[in-house]
């Protein structure tokens, strides 16, 4: 279980690419987040959260998988102000990016999901369903590419994540413990 340390630790958005990513690097997560648009029923979707989620990324400035991906979870926490994302750089952080290892490497973005009083709920990573059908369908190109992507595979990406934080949300809304401490 990785230790909630690393969410105190980790940086919001603007401070983690200042500190972290070249003007290039910014320009391509700053990039993505000007296309991602979430639709009306997105937004009512989120809007329907009532639990504090703390959300830790592991991520690197200079991957195009966390440029392509990252942005996203900004709109999220811009419709609705429970959802805290904060990165962590992987680079620096040794101990985080071995904890959270995929198939054996080390990946980002890796999300963890952690409840308002610092419990882990669920990690995701590094990439959605609707990005791993597109690589298999093409089954090549670059390992971790420009963070570029068509309009059709973004909205399904955005789309794949918002099921992962409304999933994440519905753990929280009906833990027992949750609705003890918040009295529903």
């Amino acid at each position: 279980m990785l230790s909630y340390d690393f969410f105190g630790a980790a940086l919001p958005y603007d401070r983690f690419l200042d500190r972290f990513g070249t003007s290039g690097d910014r320009n391509r997560w700053d990039a993505v987040r000007e296309r991602v648009v979430l639709s009306d029923e997105q937004k009512k979707r989120l809007n329907g959260f009532r639990r504090r989620m703390n959300v830790l990324v592991l991520a690197g400035a200079w991957c195009g998988d966390c440029a392509g991906q990252c942005p996203i979870f900004e709109r999220f926490a811009e419709a609705v102000p429970v959802i805290v994302p904060r990165y962590l750089d992987r680079d620096a952080h040794a101990a985080a990016q071995e904890e959270l290892r995929i198939n054996g490497g080390n990946r980002v973005p890796v999300v963890v999901f952690f409840s308002e009083d610092g419990f882990e709920v669920s990690r995701f990573g590094e990439r959605t369903l609707t990005s791993y059908r597109k690589m298999v369908a093409e089954l090549g190109g670059e390992s971790c590419g420009s963070g570029v992507v068509a309009g059709d595979t973004l909205a399904g990406i955005v789309n794949d994540w918002l099921n992962e934080f409304e999933r994440v949300q519905a753990i929280l809304r009906l833990s027992p413990r949750l609705r003890r401490l918040h009295g529903d």
